[in-house]
Protein backbone atom coordinates (compact mmCIF):
# COMPACT_ATOMS: atom_id res chain seq x y z
CA UNK A 1 0.00 0.00 0.00
CA UNK A 2 1.62 3.21 -0.61
CA UNK A 3 2.28 5.42 1.72
CA UNK A 4 -0.29 8.13 2.41
CA UNK A 5 0.37 11.58 1.32
CA UNK A 6 -0.42 14.51 3.35
CA UNK A 7 -2.01 18.18 1.97
CA UNK A 8 0.42 20.63 2.78
CA UNK A 9 -1.64 24.01 3.93
CA UNK A 10 0.23 26.90 4.68
CA UNK A 11 -2.73 29.82 4.51
CA UNK A 12 -4.79 30.76 7.99
CA UNK A 13 -7.80 30.57 6.15
CA UNK A 14 -7.85 27.24 3.68
CA UNK A 15 -6.86 25.42 6.80
CA UNK A 16 -9.79 26.39 8.47
CA UNK A 17 -11.92 25.78 5.21
CA UNK A 18 -10.53 22.06 5.17
CA UNK A 19 -11.59 21.58 8.60
CA UNK A 20 -15.27 22.39 8.26
CA UNK A 21 -15.26 20.65 5.07
CA UNK A 22 -14.24 17.23 7.21
CA UNK A 23 -16.43 17.87 9.87
CA UNK A 24 -19.84 18.64 7.38
CA UNK A 25 -18.90 15.22 6.24
CA UNK A 26 -19.48 14.12 9.26
CA UNK A 27 -15.09 13.58 9.85
CA UNK A 28 -13.75 14.50 13.47
CA UNK A 29 -10.52 15.92 13.53
CA UNK A 30 -7.52 15.23 15.57
CA UNK A 31 -4.99 18.10 16.03
CA UNK A 32 -1.33 17.55 17.20
CA UNK A 33 0.83 20.49 17.61
CA UNK A 34 4.39 20.71 17.19
CA UNK A 35 7.38 22.83 16.25
CA UNK A 36 8.87 20.33 13.89
CA UNK A 37 12.01 18.42 13.82
CA UNK A 38 9.84 15.15 14.44
CA UNK A 39 11.15 12.48 16.79
CA UNK A 40 9.67 8.97 18.00
CA UNK A 41 8.14 10.83 21.16
CA UNK A 42 6.15 13.10 18.43
CA UNK A 43 5.60 10.48 15.67
CA UNK A 44 3.82 8.07 19.21
CA UNK A 45 1.34 11.50 19.78
CA UNK A 46 0.68 11.64 16.05
CA UNK A 47 -0.34 7.39 15.98
CA UNK A 48 -2.79 8.39 19.34
CA UNK A 49 -4.15 10.90 17.74
CA UNK A 50 -5.36 8.56 15.30
CA UNK A 51 -7.73 6.32 18.24
CA UNK A 52 -9.58 9.37 19.01
CA UNK A 53 -10.18 11.38 15.58
CA UNK A 54 -10.98 10.23 11.74
CA UNK A 55 -8.98 12.64 9.97
CA UNK A 56 -5.69 13.76 11.58
CA UNK A 57 -3.49 17.63 11.45
CA UNK A 58 -0.01 18.24 12.28
CA UNK A 59 1.47 21.45 12.64
CA UNK A 60 4.90 22.80 12.11
CA UNK A 61 5.37 26.10 13.35
CA UNK A 62 8.57 27.38 14.80
CA UNK A 63 7.13 29.65 17.90
CA UNK A 64 8.76 33.00 17.54
CA UNK A 65 6.33 34.13 20.56
CA UNK A 66 8.02 31.46 23.17
CA UNK A 67 11.85 33.18 22.78
CA UNK A 68 13.43 35.23 24.89
CA UNK A 69 15.44 38.38 23.54
CA UNK A 70 18.76 36.35 24.98
CA UNK A 71 17.43 33.28 23.53
CA UNK A 72 18.74 32.38 19.38
CA UNK A 73 15.78 31.37 17.87
CA UNK A 74 18.03 30.75 14.43
CA UNK A 75 19.64 27.65 16.20
CA UNK A 76 16.64 25.77 16.48
CA UNK A 77 16.79 22.82 14.20
CA UNK A 78 14.37 22.55 11.29
CA UNK A 79 14.01 19.22 8.63
CA UNK A 80 10.49 20.19 7.30
CA UNK A 81 11.15 18.33 4.26
CA UNK A 82 12.16 15.60 6.58
CA UNK A 83 9.32 16.06 9.02
CA UNK A 84 7.35 15.15 6.37
CA UNK A 85 8.72 12.19 4.74
CA UNK A 86 8.54 10.81 8.69
CA UNK A 87 4.83 11.48 9.19
CA UNK A 88 4.14 9.59 5.81
CA UNK A 89 5.67 6.50 7.25
CA UNK A 90 3.56 6.23 9.88
CA UNK A 91 0.56 3.67 9.66
CA UNK A 92 -2.37 5.67 8.66
CA UNK A 93 -0.34 8.49 8.09
CA UNK A 94 -1.74 12.18 8.59
CA UNK A 95 -4.42 14.26 6.35
CA UNK A 96 -2.41 17.57 6.84
CA UNK A 97 0.44 19.38 7.73
CA UNK A 98 -0.09 22.97 8.45
CA UNK A 99 3.14 25.13 8.49
CA UNK A 100 2.09 28.70 8.45
CA UNK A 101 4.73 30.97 7.49
CA UNK A 102 3.20 33.86 10.19
CA UNK A 103 0.79 33.81 13.15
CA UNK A 104 1.78 37.30 14.76
CA UNK A 105 0.82 40.75 14.25
CA UNK A 106 4.60 42.28 13.27
CA UNK A 107 3.40 45.63 12.05
CA UNK A 108 5.08 46.68 8.72
CA UNK A 109 7.77 44.15 9.06
CA UNK A 110 7.02 39.74 8.45
CA UNK A 111 10.03 37.13 9.42
CA UNK A 112 9.56 33.74 8.50
CA UNK A 113 8.31 30.83 10.90
CA UNK A 114 11.25 28.30 10.72
CA UNK A 115 11.24 26.71 7.46
CA UNK A 116 14.11 25.85 5.53
CA UNK A 117 12.99 28.53 3.25
CA UNK A 118 13.09 31.31 5.29
CA UNK A 119 15.47 33.15 8.18
CA UNK A 120 14.08 33.13 12.26
CA UNK A 121 15.97 36.44 12.99
CA UNK A 122 13.73 37.28 15.52
CA UNK A 123 13.08 36.25 18.98
CA UNK A 124 10.21 37.40 20.91
CA UNK A 125 8.28 38.95 18.78
CA UNK A 126 7.25 41.82 21.10
CA UNK A 127 10.84 43.16 21.02
CA UNK A 128 12.94 44.78 18.44
CA UNK A 129 9.74 47.13 17.07
CA UNK A 130 7.85 44.15 16.12
CA UNK A 131 4.69 45.24 17.27
CA UNK A 132 3.07 42.16 18.86
CA UNK A 133 0.76 43.45 21.82
CA UNK A 134 -1.48 40.65 23.07
CA UNK A 135 -0.88 37.92 24.88
CA UNK A 136 -2.93 35.17 26.44
CA UNK A 137 -1.35 34.19 30.21
CA UNK A 138 -2.15 31.50 32.35
CA UNK A 139 -0.92 33.27 35.10
CA UNK A 140 -1.17 30.91 37.98
CA UNK A 141 0.56 27.93 36.14
CA UNK A 142 2.98 29.53 34.59
CA UNK A 143 4.74 30.81 37.68
CA UNK A 144 7.58 28.20 39.29
CA UNK A 145 10.02 25.92 37.57
CA UNK A 146 10.65 26.87 33.92
CA UNK A 147 8.82 29.94 34.39
CA UNK A 148 11.21 31.23 36.80
CA UNK A 149 14.43 31.02 34.09
CA UNK A 150 12.40 31.76 31.59
CA UNK A 151 9.71 34.34 32.27
CA UNK A 152 8.08 34.81 28.70
CA UNK A 153 8.22 31.02 27.83
CA UNK A 154 4.70 30.14 28.96
CA UNK A 155 2.81 33.13 27.96
CA UNK A 156 4.18 32.34 23.83
CA UNK A 157 2.82 28.75 24.50
CA UNK A 158 -0.38 29.73 25.82
CA UNK A 159 -1.18 32.11 23.16
CA UNK A 160 0.19 30.40 20.22
CA UNK A 161 -1.46 27.29 21.19
CA UNK A 162 -4.95 29.40 20.95
CA UNK A 163 -4.01 30.70 17.68
CA UNK A 164 -3.32 27.19 16.71
CA UNK A 165 -6.84 25.86 17.96
CA UNK A 166 -8.88 28.84 16.49
CA UNK A 167 -7.69 28.12 13.01
CA UNK A 168 -7.41 24.24 12.88
CA UNK A 169 -10.79 24.15 15.25
CA UNK A 170 -10.04 20.76 16.21
CA UNK A 171 -12.34 17.98 18.01
CA UNK A 172 -9.44 16.56 19.98
CA UNK A 173 -5.87 17.60 20.91
CA UNK A 174 -2.98 15.18 21.25
CA UNK A 175 -0.39 16.65 23.46
CA UNK A 176 2.72 15.02 25.31
CA UNK A 177 3.87 15.46 28.81
CA UNK A 178 7.60 15.63 28.94
CA UNK A 179 7.33 19.17 29.37
CA UNK A 180 4.97 18.49 32.21
CA UNK A 181 4.31 22.39 33.14
CA UNK A 182 3.27 23.07 29.33
CA UNK A 183 1.14 20.14 29.17
CA UNK A 184 -0.90 21.74 32.06
CA UNK A 185 -0.98 24.93 31.36
CA UNK A 186 -2.28 24.33 27.39
CA UNK A 187 -4.85 21.56 29.36
CA UNK A 188 -5.94 24.39 31.39
CA UNK A 189 -6.40 26.88 28.88
CA UNK A 190 -8.03 24.28 26.39
CA UNK A 191 -10.25 22.72 28.77
CA UNK A 192 -11.59 25.94 30.49
CA UNK A 193 -15.16 26.45 27.88
CA UNK A 194 -15.44 22.63 28.02
CA UNK A 195 -15.08 22.03 31.67
CA UNK A 196 -17.45 25.10 32.46
CA UNK A 197 -20.19 24.07 30.16
CA UNK A 198 -19.57 20.22 31.99
CA UNK A 199 -20.33 21.59 34.70
CA UNK A 200 -23.46 23.43 33.85
CA UNK A 201 -24.66 19.86 32.74
CA UNK A 202 -24.06 18.32 35.50
CA UNK A 203 -25.35 20.61 37.66
CA UNK A 204 -28.61 21.31 35.84
CA UNK A 205 -28.80 17.38 35.46
CA UNK A 206 -28.44 16.97 39.73
CA UNK A 207 -31.96 19.69 39.88
CA UNK A 208 -30.26 23.03 39.22
CA UNK A 209 -32.47 24.61 36.49
CA UNK A 210 -31.75 28.18 38.18
CA UNK A 211 -29.88 29.48 34.60
CA UNK A 212 -28.59 32.48 35.80
CA UNK A 213 -26.77 30.66 38.97
CA UNK A 214 -25.62 28.16 36.02
CA UNK A 215 -24.17 30.78 33.89
CA UNK A 216 -22.40 32.64 36.88
CA UNK A 217 -20.49 28.83 37.50
CA UNK A 218 -19.44 28.59 33.97
CA UNK A 219 -18.08 32.28 33.69
CA UNK A 220 -16.15 31.79 36.96
CA UNK A 221 -14.56 28.46 35.39
CA UNK A 222 -13.88 30.04 32.50
CA UNK A 223 -12.29 33.85 33.99
CA UNK A 224 -10.08 31.61 36.42
CA UNK A 225 -8.41 30.28 32.80
CA UNK A 226 -7.47 33.47 31.85
CA UNK A 227 -10.86 34.07 29.30
CA UNK A 228 -12.84 36.70 29.13
CA UNK A 229 -16.62 35.65 28.26
CA UNK A 230 -17.86 37.26 25.20
CA UNK A 231 -21.48 36.12 25.82
CA UNK A 232 -22.93 33.13 28.33
CA UNK A 233 -26.60 32.57 27.59
CA UNK A 234 -28.96 29.48 28.02
CA UNK A 235 -31.74 29.55 25.32
CA UNK A 236 -34.06 27.23 24.28
CA UNK A 237 -33.17 24.62 21.52
CA UNK A 238 -35.30 25.32 18.52
CA UNK A 239 -36.42 29.13 19.35
CA UNK A 240 -33.39 30.31 20.67
CA UNK A 241 -34.96 32.21 23.47
CA UNK A 242 -33.54 33.04 26.56
CA UNK A 243 -34.83 31.28 29.37
CA UNK A 244 -34.80 31.83 33.77
CA UNK A 245 -35.68 28.48 34.29
CA UNK A 246 -35.07 25.06 32.85
CA UNK A 247 -38.05 23.26 32.24
CA UNK A 248 -37.48 22.12 28.44
CA UNK A 249 -34.23 21.17 26.06
CA UNK A 250 -32.20 24.20 26.17
CA UNK A 251 -28.90 24.89 24.61
CA UNK A 252 -25.88 26.57 26.51
CA UNK A 253 -24.02 28.99 24.24
CA UNK A 254 -20.89 30.79 24.69
CA UNK A 255 -18.10 32.85 23.42
CA UNK A 256 -14.84 33.48 24.66
CA UNK A 257 -12.00 35.87 24.35
CA UNK A 258 -8.59 35.06 25.24
CA UNK A 259 -6.29 37.88 24.33
CA UNK A 260 -7.72 38.38 20.42
CA UNK A 261 -8.78 34.96 19.52
CA UNK A 262 -12.43 34.50 20.27
CA UNK A 263 -13.96 30.78 20.58
CA UNK A 264 -17.03 29.58 20.52
CA UNK A 265 -19.14 26.28 22.12
CA UNK A 266 -22.39 24.67 22.70
CA UNK A 267 -23.86 21.97 25.00
CA UNK A 268 -27.18 20.84 24.60
CA UNK A 269 -28.80 20.17 28.03
CA UNK A 270 -31.85 17.77 28.10
CA UNK A 271 -34.21 17.59 31.25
Amino acid sequence: MAAKEAIIITDKDEMRKWTRSMRAQGYTIGFVPTMGYLHQGHLSLVQEAHNHADRIVVSIYVNPGQFSPNEDLSTYPCDLQGDIQKLKSLSGGVDVVFNPKNLYDYGNSQIGNGSESEGMEVSCVEDKGMGHETWVRVEKLEKGLCGNSRPVFFRGVATVVTKLFNIVEPDVVVLGKKDYQQWRIIQRMALSISRALSRTQVEAEKGQVNCRELINTAILTITEAGGTVDYAEIVEQESLEPVETIKRPVVFCVAVWFGKVRLIDNMEIDV
